[in-house]
């Protein structure tokens, strides 16, 4: 009897512990994009290495809202879907929008032309058309309207739409050119006007525009495609006294996005007038930003500024892509290799130069969503979602890279390393989000984490390393161990 009552309490003691470590053990899955191999697979194995790293989950603790994450609709890539077959048309849609792709949420697309236009067109070609009775978007209705309304087919979450002018029509302007010049005084009503125009034109299409920006890079690109310059004070003249008051006269709820150029010390400079009272700001609902001001530096001091100054409006990366490159076709190896330049290579003033290195496709996007994410942006829009194989079309052939690639002589696909990159953050962060804190200790890998609107966190983690590491993931009392792949990304989604 005393043996049994011996067993039967060493039995109890084994089944209390056995529930005890399921009640303490962390749920998560597990998804792992690599240099390996691994693109978005489901990792359910993790061998034990060398000492763990310890993360700590800080739900307690909170950041901004994320708004979203996305790519932009422009005409290059609608062209080239409409070259495609119905089959992969949809392929690639369903990839960027459906539910079991990428769940892209916040998007972009150009008014008038832009560089990756076919050619220069305005929706108002009328000169002198001040009250823009000919005004129409039927540019747009063989290629980006069916994208859009296609893209929302696929997705059953929806989407946001930022729409962004490079330049007003030409005969509004005093250099009466597409490149470069300023709006005539004279034309600030009629311009405030064409966004008017616009939006009531995409919403008779069924397509609502959840936000614009004043004007794609006011500081100009050089003089080489579609642009209008600004100074941050007649932007904020033109919003003030045209634009907003346009957009509260004609009723559109419609978000107001400043500057929309490179961040570092022209942002600070642009933020400093934007938000420099509560007449100048009054009709901005946030700043939109760029990164091709370095390969590898995110300007979190500029961040952190223009943040501080209105915390409660939006900042949202709105651009971004692997730039002065043609694509490398089928090729996964290029894209996680230290091989990229971009325009600063050749370019940048010697000053300059530091801050455009050579770097890795792949991780030049994983660092600076992240590196954009801990320091207060709350949404992050690629450039291109599709290009064909010379990094175009484009008609200043200013050739450069999108996630996916596709052929359309041969009617064939390549889902790039950066696709299943942008991925990792849209599909598994979703609108709404929430970022939290974290501990990391170990300054080579990169995280950030964010708690959805289901509960669920999604942590995103970055090795550029070439070893695999553990890592210990713990939130409260309860833990769990999984190894992230050397050169990987991976996003492990905490069930609560």
């Amino acid at each position: 009897m005393k043996m049994y009552k011996f067993y039967l309490a060493i039995s109890l003691i084994t089944i209390l512990m056995s529930c005890n470590v399921k009640q303490n053990r962390l749920s998560v899955d597990v998804f792992e994009t690599s240099a390996g191999g691994n693109k978005l697979k489901k990792i359910t194995e993790f061998p034990s290495g060398s000492e763990a790293v310890t993360v700590k989950l800080l739900p307690g603790i909170t950041f901004q809202t994320i708004t979203g994450f996305g790519g932009s609709f422009t005409e290059a890539s609608a062209y080239l879907l409409n070259k495609l077959s119905t089959k992969n048309r949809n392929l690639i849609l369903e990839a960027y929008f459906g539910s079991n792709g990428a769940r892209y949420s916040l998007t972009r697309t150009h008014m008038n032309s832009c560089d990756f236009s076919l050619g220069n067109y305005s929706y108002a070609p009328v000169e002198g058309d001040t009250e823009l009775e000919h005004f129409t978007v039927d540019e747009d209705r063989d290629d980006i309207i069916p994208m859009i309304r296609d893209a929302m087919a696929c997705s059953e979450d929806g989407f946001k739409i930022i729409a962004s002018p490079w330049t007003a029509p030409p005969w509004m302007k005093d250099n009466n050119h597409w490149v470069g010049g300023k709006l005539l005084p004279e034309y600030k009503d009629s311009w405030a006007l064409f966004f008017s125009k616009y939006i009531n034109a995409y919403k008779k299409e069924g397509i609502p525009i959840w936000g614009v920006t004043v004007e794609n890079e006011p500081l100009g690109n050089g003089g080489n495609w579609e642009s209008m310059i600004f100074s941050p004070e007649e932007m904020v003249d033109f919003v003030k006294n045209h634009l907003g008051p346009k957009m509260e006269a004609d009723g559109h709820d419609v978000q107001i996005l400043a500057y929309d150029q490179n961040r570092g010390k022209e942002l600070e400079d642009w933020a400093k007038v934007i938000y420099k009272d509560e007449e100048s700001s009054k009709y901005f609902d946030g700043f939109a930003i760029h990164w091709y001001g370095s390969t590898f530096d995110w300007f979190p001091e500029s961040l952190n500024l223009t943040h501080e100054m209105a915390p409660g409006k939006f900042l949202i990366q709105s651009e971004a892509c692997v730039d002065a490159e043609v694509p490398h076709w089928q090729d996964d190896k290029w894209y996680w290799s230290e091989e990229a330049t971009d325009w600063g290579w050749d370019w940048a003033p010697a000053d300059q130069k530091k801050l455009h290195p050579k770097y890795v496709p792949v991780y030049r996007y994983a660092r600076d969503i992240i590196g954009c994410m801990n320091n207060w942006v709350d949404g992050w829009v690629d450039w291109n979602m599709v290009l064909d194989r010379q990094g175009g079309p484009n008609w200043f052939k200013n050739w450069c890279v999108a996630p996916v690639i596709v052929d359309p002589a041969k009617d064939e696909v390549y889902f790039t390393p950066l696709y299943y990159a942008m991925s990792h953050f849209s599909k598994y962060i979703r609108p709404g989000a929430v970022r939290i804190g974290f501990e990391n200790p170990d300054p080579a890998l990169m995280i950030t984490a964010a708690q959805n609107p289901d509960g669920t966190i999604a942590v995103v983690v970055l090795n550029m390393n070439p070893e695999s590491k553990n890592i210990q993931l713990i939130l409260g009392d309860r833990s769990s161990e999984v190894q992230i792949s050397g050169q990987a990304i991976q996003t492990i989604v905490v069930a609560l």
